[in-house]
């Protein structure tokens, strides 16, 4: 929730969902959408890489930021992330944030 504060001071829409398939609904929506963030980590089944990997199936260009407090190994497929997807580890400063 603090992390959708500043970005909306700043004029970007923020749509926020309480887990993966929330997200996912979201996502399979027609919704215009230019980046997801999410958390490795959600609640209810779904880790963020998976919600990502199911979000490109519709939205192949879809830019992903990944937050994890585990490291990046934690969303690497196989060694490696896809084009398009970074990860920024906890904490950060919101400035970092709102850079990447």
């Amino acid at each position: 929730m603090v992390a959708a504060e500043q970005p909306e001071e700043l004029a970007y829409t923020i749509l926020e969902a309480g887990d993966g398939s929330s997200a996912l609904k979201i996502l399979n929506s027609s919704i215009p959408i230019d980046l997801l963030i999410t958390d490795v980590g959600l609640q209810n089944g779904m880790n963020g890489r998976q919600l990502s990997d199911a979000a490109q199936v519709k939205r192949s260009d879809l830019k992903v930021l990944f937050i994890t407090g585990h490291g990046e190994n934690a969303v690497l497929n196989h060694g490696h992330l896809d084009q398009g997807m970074h990860v920024m580890t906890n904490p950060f400063q919101m400035g970092t944030l709102l850079a990447a």
